[in-house]
């Protein structure tokens, strides 16, 4: 089925609307001719990238981390608009340091947003979807959230790998109700995502040349991210309103070729280890010799 197979306007809900690819991603909804409940913290701040939009948009205060703001967000998106069509979980953030020098309570903090944020506004909007009988539920991850290993991000990327297990089950659980999941994977684009957005923490000199050399080439190189945020909110727009959809979609170059090599790589090891890991069971042959 093509692109335009739903004529009717969908009403998407998106966390994190005010900058980034959250602004980008409701910017390409409403150009398609969708209405959007664009919520932030700071609502005030949804009035310039939205005005023009006039009541297509419905701005919305939400602190992702506060289950009960959740709730009467997604309250309020139903009472204006009827429905929730697709629920874009984006709002996130980086602080960087090595595990080891962390502030625990910035750690607690970063994954509160990034994965607590997901659940409490996924369960928010799960009893209107489930009643709906449809909705697409689409999660912003990150390439590292499938790969993972970037020195000195450990909590945003242990919430997005959280977030990609929690999403495996949520599309279990709800594919009998005609909800879908999503969850997008993208490489770096040009946001403020590693700028005003990410605090840089002291970085030991043990760490330099892990999690300092890290910060130095990719999120402090002037030459900037190559991923196009209109691009790939254009790219999730014509996704969504697809019959069908990826369970996972990796966006950008690197993501791309990032996650076919650790695919590949995985396989490869998962048969190099094939006959020991069989090995464990009651009557399978034991002992085998290590590869």
């Amino acid at each position: 089925m093509s692109d335009d197979m739903n004529s009717k306007r969908q009403v998407w809900f998106i966390t994190g609307s005010s900058r980034g690819l959250g602004r980008a991603l409701a910017t390409a909804a409403l150009e398609a001719g969708d209405l959007v409940v664009a919520t932030a913290r700071r609502p005030e701040t949804l009035a310039e990238p939205f005005g023009a939009y006039g009541d297509r948009v419905f701005p919305v205060a939400l602190d992702v981390t506060d289950p009960e703001a959740a709730r009467a967000a997604v309250d309020a998106a139903v009472r204006r608009f009827g429905r929730i069509d697709v629920l874009v979980n984006n709002a996130g953030y980086a602080n960087v340091s090595p595990i080891e020098s962390s502030d625990d309570a910035d750690f607690r903090a970063q994954f509160e947003t990034n994965f607590w944020g997901v659940y409490n506004v996924t369960k928010a909007a799960l009893p209107t979807l489930r009643r709906q009988g449809s909705g697409t539920v689409v999660q912003f991850s990150s390439i590292g959230g499938r790969v993972g290993g970037s020195p000195g991000i450990a909590s945003y990327q242990a919430a997005k790998f959280a977030v990609d297990g929690f999403s495996r089950v949520l599309a279990a659980e709800t594919a009998p109700f005609g909800v879908r999941v999503m969850v997008v994977e993208p490489s770096g684009f040009a946001t403020d995502w590693a700028g005003a957005s990410m605090t840089v923490r002291d970085i030991p000199e043990a760490y330099d040349a892990t999690v300092g050399e890290m910060n130095r080439r990719v999120r402090q190189n002037t030459a900037g991210a190559a991923g196009d945020p209109r691009r790939a909110a254009e790219i999730i727009v014509r996704t969504v309103h697809r019959a069908d959809i990826p369970g996972h979609l990796p966006l950008g170059v690197n993501a791309v070729t990032m996650a076919l090599d650790h695919s590949r790589d995985q396989t490869a090891k998962a048969m190099a280890w094939e006959k020991v890991g069989r090995s464990a069971d009651f009557g399978e042959p034991y002992p085998v010799d290590l590869p």
